[in-house]
C-alpha cells in the first residue's frame, strides 16, 4: 500500500524533532544547522503525508460502517467526499518524494552564444535574452548582465548575464542546448526563410565551500579590451582571462574599465563553470539515457526551435508544440514551456524511483 511506503518519512520527521530538542544537539552548531534543514526539506512531504493516512484511515473506517442501519448513510455520504481526494493527495506526495536537486534553488549564470546563422544568429541571441528578461521581470528575480561580445550588426556573439532570485535554477535548468530559430532576416531581400542556432548554457553559481580552486590552479592573463566600432575600448589592459590550468576551462570579462573588478566577474564564472563541469561529468556517468536531461545537459542537441512565419515554438525533447511564440518571445510567457517540461521531468523521476 502506498500509506506504508510514507511511514519511514513520518518516522524520521518525528525522530528529528526529538533530536533537535535534545541538549546535545543545541550545543552542536554545525549538527543543529544540518537537521534542520533536513527537517525543513521533509515538512510539506510529511504535512501531506499524515493528510493521506488520516483521509485513508477515515476511508477504512467509513467501509466498515456502510451496514450499519444508523450510520451507513452518513458513512456512504463521507465517502463520496473522502475516496476522491486519495489519488490527488499521491500524486501530490510523489513529487515530493523526488531526490531534490542541491542547485535548485541557487542563482545562475546564463550563457548565450551565437552559432550557425552569422550575424542572424547574434541577433537572436539579443532576442532570446530578452526573452528570459521579461520572465524573470515575471518572477522577481533580479538579472544583471555580466560580460558581452557584440555582434557585427547588431545582437550579441556572446552574452552572459546572472540571474539572482528564488528558485532560478530549478526553472531554467531545462533551457540548456542548441535553440534554433526559422525566420526572415531583415536583410533577406527575397523574403527566403533562414535557419540559425544559438547555444543556451546554464550554470548555478556556487560558494567558496563548494568548489575549491587552488591560486596555483590559475593562470591569469590582462589584455586591452575592445568593442564593436570603438565602444567600450579601454587603453589600459583592464580585460581579464583567467584559465583554470587542471581542467583547461576560460572565464574573460572585459566588461568593467577597473582590472580588479573584471577578475572579480571572471573568478566567479570560472568557479561556476569548473562546477558545471563536474556535475556533467556526474551525470554522465549516472544518467546517460535519460531523455531530459538534468542540469546543463548537452548543448549540441537541438532542443528547441522557434518558427517566425508559423508563430510556432517547438521543444524535441517533449514533442510540445505551441503556437504562442509571439507571447513567449515579447512578453516573456515562457511557463506555457517551463511548466510542461518541469512536469515531465517529475515523471521521470517518479518513474525512476518506481513510485
Amino acid at each position: 500500500m502506498f500509506k506504508e511506503k510514507l511511514q519511514p518519512f513520518i518516522d524520521r520527521y518525528n525522530e528529528l524533532s526529538e533530536l533537535l530538542s535534545s541538549p546535545d544537539i543545541a550545543s552542536d552548531i554545525k549538527r543543529m544547522t544540518e537537521l534542520s534543514k533536513e527537517q525543513s526539506d521533509l515538512s510539506d512531504l510529511v504535512e501531506k503525508a499524515n493528510l493521506y493516512v488520516e483521509t485513508a484511515n477515515a476511508i477504512e473506517e467509513n467501509k466498515e460502517l456502510l451496514g450499519d442501519p444508523e450510520l451507513g448513510d452518513l458513512a456512504k455520504e463521507e465517502l463520496s467526499e473522502l475516496e476522491p481526494m486519495l489519488p490527488a493527495l499521491e500524486d501530490e506526495i510523489k513529487i515530493l518524494m523526488i531526490p531534490t536537486d542541491k542547485n535548485d534553488d541557487k542563482n545562475i549564470f546564463l550563457e548565450l552564444r551565437a552559432g550557425a546563422g552569422g550575424d542572424e544568429s547574434a541577433l537572436f541571441v539579443a532576442d532570446v535574452f530578452k526573452m528570459y528578461t521579461r520572465y524573470a521581470e515575471q518572477m522577481g528575480w533580479k538579472i544583471e548582465i555580466v560580460s558581452t561580445n557584440e555582434g557585427t550588426s547588431g545582437g550579441y556573439k556572446e552574452l552572459i548575464a546572472q540571474i539572482k532570485g528564488h528558485g532560478v535554477y530549478s526553472q531554467l535548468k531545462y533551457e540548456a542546448g542548441t535553440h534554433r530559430v526559422q525566420r526572415v532576416p531583415d536583410t533577406e531581400t527575397q523574403g527566403r526563410v533562414h535557419t540559425s542556432a544559438i547555444t543556451v548554457a546554464v550554470i548555478p553559481e556556487v560558494d567558496d565551500v563548494e568548489i575549491d580552486i587552488k591560486p596555483n590552479e590559475i593562470k591569469m592573463d590582462v589584455y586591452r579590451s575592445s568593442g564593436c566600432g570603438g565602444q567600450s575600448v579601454n587603453t589600459t589592459d583592464s580585460a581579464v582571462r583567467l584559465t583554470h590550468i587542471p581542467t583547461g576551462i576560460v572565464a574573460a570579462i572585459q566588461d568593467e574599465k577597473s582590472q580588479h573588478k573584471n577578475r572579480d566577474k571572471a573568478m566567479k564564472v570560472l568557479k561556476a563553470r569548473v562546477y558545471e563541469a563536474e556535475l556533467q561529468k556526474q551525470l554522465d556517468e549516472t544518467s546517460s539515457q535519460r531523455k531530459l536531461q538534468v542540469g546543463s545537459g548537452d548543448r549540441s542537441e537541438k532542443i528547441r526551435t522557434y518558427n517566425y512565419p508559423q508563430n510556432r515554438l517547438t521543444d524535441h525533447r517533449i514533442g510540445l508544440t505551441l503556437y504562442a511564440l509571439d507571447d513567449i518571445m515579447n512578453n516573456g510567457n515562457m511557463k506555457l514551456v517551463i511548466d510542461p517540461l518541469i512536469a515531465h521531468a517529475q515523471t521521470e523521476a517518479i518513474q525512476e524511483a518506481g513510485l
